[in-house]
């Protein structure tokens, strides 16, 4: 006799692990959505830092920029502007406050280096929100 036995299902619902919803509000943000948020963060920043620059282009100082605008935006209003424009905020350890200022800085930190947020797990955060505690949501 042969037994009909389906294999274990590949369906991994992304966020579960955390104690996320698969979808909807608090969901894990997709790649497109967080890479979208991060495209507007840089060109802000470099538009910030070539009204201090002009008429040179603004250099390594779109970096400092940048690093300066995420972790301050961050610690005081849970997202970038990149990330309220897409409809994305952090979630961390403590959803009632504020997130920490070392988190904050440490995360922004490894977003400058960029392939900690191309390193990825099976849910979708990058190595920057992994080491952080933090997971990056749908509004």
């Amino acid at each position: 006799m042969v037994r009909d036995v389906q294999p274990p299902s590949q369906d991994r619902v992304r966020g579960a692990s955390l104690g996320l919803p698969a979808a909807g509000p608090g969901s894990l943000a997709t790649f497109g959505s967080r890479v979208g948020a991060f495209c507007v963060d840089a060109a802000g920043s470099a538009l910030v830092a070539a009204l201090f620059t002009a008429p040179d282009l603004p250099g390594n100082w779109a970096l400092v920029a940048f690093a300066l605008i995420t972790a301050g935006s961050l610690m005081v209003f849970g997202q970038t502007p990149g990330m309220q424009l897409v409809g994305l905020r952090l979630a961390h350890p403590r959803p009632d406050g504020r997130l920490a200022p070392w988190r904050a800085v440490v995360r922004t930190a490894l977003l400058c280096l960029l392939l900690p947020a191309l390193l990825v797990d099976a849910d979708g955060r990058g190595l920057h929100d992994r080491l952080t505690d933090t997971a990056v949501v749908r509004n």
